[in-house]
């Protein structure tokens, strides 16, 4: 059995990636900072060298991005210095390292989409520590994926859509910011991805390293995915609040947010073959679960 050990086990990610459909011979196992300590790089170490790893995916983050700009301690050593403690020890073991990151590694000042090899530039504390995990990663563990994604969602934890439904089953008309546009991702479909990319890491050892984006296809805003949420909510018998958009300056925040986090899928599409779905379809999933079949 190729084991792949996964931080984070319990998020929208890790829990994605356990139920993710592995071959025979395959398993992923996830774990939770229940059984390791992200801010312990000993304890890292031991549980990379606990067993013969197929190769580690590195999903556990600090992601409360406003908490972040006051506790920046934390998020660094949770978002940089566990990656690289992850990363040292994949060295060790002879195993590839995939690991997560994402869209507020650039300044969203551009306009398109974001390519791997933009230059970055974090607004805050919560994309800077994240820029330091790539960083670490990148100069410690020469077999290594970086994965980038942006406004992950799923039935499962806490995310936009829940948080949509949640209220718009309260209220009538919900505020949703208009001026900042990205792909929403769906963790199943990102599990998918980095499933591929860690099986192939494992398998080939000419398998293409360095750094990929995946989100969904597809751009939107924040208020625009809210009007999709709803929409296809209520012909499934869910909430149907109306959307008022509004201005990020409408809506003011600890921590800045990318105005642009669009994603480019060109060098996934080429060294992968992954090729993401619309971010519409990925809903209709999350909301099958969630509330059930369209009616």
């Amino acid at each position: 059995m190729k084991q792949v050990l996964v931080t984070g086990g319990n998020g929208q990610l890790g829990t994605e990636l356990r139920r993710f459909a592995w071959p025979d011979g395959w398993e992923a196992v996830g774990i939770d900072i229940d059984e390791l300590d992200l801010t312990d790089t000993a304890a890292i170490a031991a549980k990379v060298a606990e067993r013969p790893w197929a190769a580690v995916i590195s999903g556990g983050a600090y992601t409360a991005v406003d908490k972040a700009e006051d506790d920046a301690v934390t998020a660094w050593a949770v978002n940089a210095l566990a990656p690289a403690a992850l990363a040292k020890a994949c060295r060790d073991a002879g195993i590839p390292i995939v690991q997560v990151s994402t869209d507020y590694v650039f300044d969203g000042s551009r306009e398109g989409a974001w390519e791997v090899d933009d230059p970055v530039a974090p607004l805050g504390v919560y994309g800077a520590s994240k820029l330091g995990g790539e960083l670490a990663v990148r100069t410690t563990c020469p077999r290594h994926a970086i994965v980038r994604t942006a406004w992950v969602v799923s039935a499962h934890g806490n995310n936009f859509i829940k948080t949509m439904l949640r209220v718009g089953a309260t209220r009538d008309t919900l505020s949703v910011v208009d001026d900042q546009r990205g792909s929403p991702t769906a963790a199943a479909d990102l599990a998918a991805a980095l499933a591929v990319i860690a099986m192939r890491l494992v398998e080939d050892e000419d398998a293409p390293t360095g750094t990929y984006h995946f989100s969904n296809a597809g751009a939107v805003s924040w208020a625009g995915f809210a009007q999709e949420i709803f929409a296809q909510a209520s012909a499934r018998g869910g909430p149907a609040a109306a959307v008022v958009p509004i201005t990020t300056a409408e809506y003011p925040t600890p921590a800045t947010r990318p105005a642009n986090s669009l994603l480019s899928h060109a060098a996934i599409e080429r060294d992968y073959g992954i090729r993401p779905r619309p971010w519409q379809a990925a809903l209709s999933d999350i909301l099958d679960e969630l509330i059930g079949p369209n009616s």
